[in-house]
């Protein structure tokens, strides 16, 4: 690669003067003003607040290819600092492209972890450690702390490692060694013991001259607050600093980056705070809200121009993340095409939601689309059975992005084997999955006997462990528990025939202890188990017996398209950050689900404002097509409730989205937009009193182009009345006891009590 500023005979003079014309370096081609801005501001503190789309990541490899280009540094001198060890090597692949193999040079080039760690072990001695240290993982770190617990004989069902181990991690995060955590603090975990395991496990971590994960960062900011000569030598050597992702730090990445900036101030932070979501596992929006606080004299270049979407996906995006008050403000803006308005679309349930999208993916490919460009964001996991069901069944290639298909996942692999051994006693498989799930007292040597008994006499699994419970060859508390799960076998399989199946399942779930062990587990991902699990029973309302549903779950689990084939994606809103497609749907935007409820009610105002930024994440993942979808009724806990749509929509610009909803559907009719004498009335129930209602719109209400009769308050009234008997087709015949607007609440005569629209029943 030629050097940029080398002058060669071909070189143009300017003929008045005989001297040379200077060139621009060729790598400023192509950047608009605001990138090239970032580019050659190199001294100083630097903010590039970065909107989604906008080039970013060029705007920061080019800015560090002219940094050494320049000479201005020596590779040696600058750090560069990301996230996932997939983005330094883009980097350093991009700037190569530029400058050519001496960026292969770049030793301080990489993630936060890995130049911790490189640092730590320089210094490793300064802190009580061996320089070839080992670094634990979570398993390791989790089976320590319960040989800790365990010395201590605290109870692991009450206070389990995994959320000690939790606790920790957070702790680190904040930059807090042992005797910072405060005694509020500590009273999270064994009744104010928290920051005394802390302690023993960090002297621990010691004798085995290891550390975790968070200690790398820890370690390095008490090295640089303990030893200020080694403090001085690494601000002294990194004449340049910069981050990407900046509104994904913690306060301890926070804290170790102001130490190393002290001396030069050039430190160069990139990110987006609307696209700050990570606050569940640490990340502060603050870090980057503060910035020209925590550097004095920073320059803030705001790359507002996007190169990925039409102007009404950007428009609605900025209209929705406005509406948040912690931000420092951009507007997104494309000199391309207006394309076509965000699509809002209400549906009467999740599968009537699943089937529109399927339908609207159907009729692209025929119109030539790549199912590669196509993806549907959900907010939790449990959304995306209806949706893989729907497309298996109309052969529809999918992918999910970021974890396993809602069948493969671990927890209803387990849920299914129980209910596979009650149907089919000789499913080893099953059997084996389940005989010690959860923990029952069943050691693995006495497991291996009941396998040995089976293949010795050519028996079933479940028929050796009938047979060995009544021998001495296992010990006699092992033949109790096998004992109690050959009973519950039993007893299960004389219910199976006399109860609906879908409560049969959650009998078996509360009955054999699985739904309590998710329970009492502290682990981040086991809240989503859970609610995998109800969606599991809820799928098995669909079908006629259990017998049919497992079969369709064989089906479904054999049917896999190959891997070669473009598929549309699959995957969760936080998945989905930076990646992009030309056509996305974002399923479930209503009240609880999206923004989540369990979210607000820990998080507050705070909360909400992260939810709203995911939102605004989903929106500018499209570059030509987007829909929002929401439902009227979701069936969740194995109840159907009534839905309310997301405040979010209130957030959206009324000159950028397109309504449509099904005829009835909170009395909306054909296709219409939204104009500005719509009223839409603010969820009721759930808002923390802090909260501030949803902004005031008029939602029309026309059908065949009548008005509907339209209380004061923007609601229908219904021509019902408390004592009227009412039909509906899903749920029969029943008497309305309760009128609330266009709402009934109705008790069915062998659904029981229902909250329906008066639209979708009639007068019996």
């Amino acid at each position: 690669m030629h050097d940029p500023f080398d002058l060669d005979d071909d070189v143009p003079f300017d003929a008045p003067t005989g001297q040379p014309v200077e060139r621009e370096p060729f790598y400023f081609e192509g950047l608009n003003p605001p990138q090239r801005d970032a580019v050659e501001t190199l001294e100083g503190p630097v903010l590039m607040l970065a909107g989604a789309g906008t080039g970013k990541t060029r705007a920061l490899t080019t800015r560090l290819a002219h940094i050494l280009a320049t000479r201005q540094a020596f590779p040696g001198q600058v750090l560069l600092v990301t996230f996932t060890n997939k983005a330094a090597k883009e980097m350093q692949d991009r700037v190569g492209r530029i400058i050519g193999p001496g960026v292969e040079g770049m030793p301080w080039l990489g993630t936060f972890h890995s130049i911790a760690a490189k640092i730590l072990r320089r210094h490793a001695e300064l802190l009580g450690l061996k320089s070839n240290f080992t670094i634990l993982d979570t398993d390791d770190q989790i089976r320590l702390l319960k040989q800790i617990l365990q010395a201590d004989n605290i109870d692991d069902k009450r206070w389990p490692a995994r959320l000690l181990a939790g606790l920790i991690d957070s702790w680190k995060n904040r930059g807090w060694s042992p005797e910072q955590v405060s005694s509020a603090h500590s009273t999270q975990y064994a009744d104010g013991l928290g920051q005394k395991y802390y302690q023993i496990y960090q002297d621990r971590l010691k004798v085995l001259n290891a550390c975790d994960f968070g200690d790398l960062l820890l370690h390095n900011i008490t090295l640089f607050q303990k030893h200020a000569d080694v403090l001085a030598d690494y601000q002294k050597r990194f004449k340049y600093i910069m981050v990407d992702e900046y509104q994904d730090t913690n306060v301890a990445q926070y804290l170790w980056l102001r130490l190393l900036a002290q001396k030069h101030h050039n430190i160069c932070c990139v990110g987006d705070d609307d696209q700050s979501i990570y606050g569940w596992r640490g990340a502060e929006v603050g870090n980057i809200l503060r910035f020209e606080k925590d550097f004095p004299g920073a320059k803030v270049i705001r790359l507002e121009q996007n190169y990925r979407s039409h102007q009404h996906i950007l428009s609605a995006a900025s209209g929705l993340i406005s509406a948040n008050q912690e931000r420092l403000g951009k507007e997104l803006w494309t000199d391309g095409q207006q394309g076509e308005k965000v699509q809002i679309r209400g549906v009467w349930d999740g599968e009537e939601e699943a089937r529109t999208v399927a339908e609207t993916i159907e009729a692209a490919r025929r119109d030539g689309e790549s199912p590669y460009e196509i993806a549907v964001l959900v907010r939790a996991t449990s959304q995306m059975r209806a949706f893989e069901d729907r497309f298996l069944n109309i052969g529809l290639p999918y992918r999910v992005v970021g974890g396993p298909r809602f069948y493969e996942r671990r927890e209803i692999r387990d849920a299914l084997a129980y209910l596979r051994i009650i149907a089919q006693p000789a499913d080893d498989l099953a059997l084996e999955r389940i005989i010690n799930v959860p923990k029952r007292g069943l050691g693995d040597k006495s497991v291996q006997t009941v396998f040995n008994l089976a293949r010795a006499q050519r028996i079933s699994l479940f028929d050796a462990a009938r047979a060995i419970i009544e021998t001495d060859e296992i010990s006699k508390r092992a033949r109790t528990s096998l004992g109690n799960l050959i009973d519950d076998l039993d007893r299960w399989t004389d219910a199976m025939e006399t109860m609906p199946h879908p409560e049969f399942a959650e009998m078996i779930l509360e009955e054999s202890g699985y739904t309590a062990m998710w329970m009492a587990d502290k682990s981040p991902d086991s809240q989503g188990r859970l609610e995998n699990l109800q969606e599991l029973v809820r799928a098995m309302a669909e079908f006629d017996t259990l017998g049919g549903f497992l079969e369709h779950i064989s089906l479904v689990m054999e049917n896999d398209a190959s891997q070669n084939e473009p598929k549309v994606s699959l995957m969760t809103l936080h998945s989905a950050k930076g990646l992009e497609f030309d056509r996305v749907f974002l399923a479930g935007w209503e009240e609880g689900l999206f923004p989540n409820q369990r979210a607000l009610d820990d998080g507050g105002q705070s909360a909400l404002e992260e939810e709203r930024r995911l939102a605004y994440v989903g929106l500018t993942r499209a570059r030509k097509h987007s829909m929002i979808l929401f439902a009227a009724n979701r069936l969740l806990y194995g109840k159907w409730q009534a839905a309310l749509p997301s405040r979010f929509i209130e957030d959206l610009p009324s000159e950028h989205v397109e309504l449509t909803t099904n005829r009835g559907l909170y009395g909306g009719g054909a296709s219409q937009s939204w104009s500005a004498d719509r009223q839409w009335s603010p969820p009721r129930g759930g808002m923390r009193d802090n909260f501030q209602p949803p902004r005031q719109k008029r939602w029309g209400q026309i059908i065949d182009g009548q008005a509907e009769r339209v209380s004061p308050g923007g609601k229908k009234q219904s021509d019902f009345k408390v004592g009227d008997r009412a039909f509906h087709d899903k749920f029969g015949y029943g008497d309305v006891e309760e009128v609330d607007g266009d709402r009934l609440t109705v008790n069915f005569e062998h659904s029981g009590r229902k909250r329906v629209l008066d639209s979708f029943v009639s007068k019996g």
